[in-house]
């Protein structure tokens, strides 16, 4: 059974750093089911505090763009590229009304009729590096998929490059990790990671992008990595965040998804 009780700060920031010493032996093959240790139980219920970063507990060194949603309105246009158009796979639409910034924090809604939001960082569009992203949902009808992601710089890579580093599907006690290294067909084209997190909480979703390795963590700890090289995106990439639909020909629930900062590392 989960615990429900709240951790004091200082005493989850300890069990991240005992989760976040872990290791994984060799590269993975794909597809597969990434096997880390549980993430503590109490971060699996809790909101993590703010300060429960990979950034602050390993060390990555000031913020060197990102967005911490700190004025009223639209998204900042300086900062983001709001989409307008046709939904996921061409379902519903994305419609800049679907986003709204105010007390901090950026809300992207989805309707009962499929329509809602995405948008793309205009900054660190990059090749390596490091974001972090604080995010939560609402409890969400299941055809809303909430997506915290990296996308190829000119929306194209010659393997359809994808960091999906904090990714909610049908089922929506899960939250998932896919790297996309090739496009789909009959081969492996992925790993994925999973983990049970209750995303109604605010959490601290990472990824780390180096020449020779893709990392994640949620708030701090490891729970995805892959060391295969040929597996690395080969082309420069930019943070999205997107509240896409998945009709199943039901009646849709209004679903919502919240972002309190995106910041980049170096």
């Amino acid at each position: 059974m989960l615990l429900m009780r709240t951790l004091p700060a200082a005493a989850i920031a300890a069990a991240v750093l005992t989760l976040a010493s872990g290791s994984f032996n060799g590269p993975l093959s794909a597809p597969v089911q990434v096997q880390v240790p549980a993430l503590h139980r109490e971060l699996a219920v809790t909101a993590a505090p703010n300060n429960v970063q990979a950034a602050v507990l390993r060390g990555w060194g000031p913020v060197k763009a990102g967005d911490e949603f700190s004025y009223t309105g639209a998204p900042n246009p300086r900062k983001w590229k709001v989409y307008d158009g046709a939904g996921h796979a061409g379902k519903g639409i994305r419609s800049p009304k679907a986003w709204n910034v105010a007390n901090g924090v950026a809300t992207v809604s989805g309707n009962a009729y499929g329509a809602t939001g995405g948008m793309a960082a205009k900054f660190a569009q990059q090749k390596y590096g490091r974001w972090e992203t604080r995010m939560r949902t609402s409890v969400r009808d299941p055809k809303y998929h909430p997506v915290l992601l990296l996308w190829p710089n000119g929306n194209s890579s010659p393997n359809c490059a994808e960091v999906d580093y904090g990714e909610s599907l049908t089922d929506t006690t899960l939250i998932k990790f896919a790297l996309h290294y090739a496009c789909a067909g009959l081969q492996s084209y992925q790993t994925r990671a999973e983990r049970k997190i209750d995303t109604t909480q605010w959490h601290n979703y990472a990824v780390q992008w180096t020449s020779t390795s893709i990392t994640g963590y949620i708030d701090g700890a490891l729970w995805f990595t892959d060391t295969n090289r040929a597996h690395v995106p080969p082309v420069g990439m930019h943070q999205t965040l997107q509240l896409d639909w998945f009709p199943t020909g039901k009646p849709t629930k209004p679903s919502w998804m919240q972002v309190d900062w995106v910041r980049v590392y170096k």
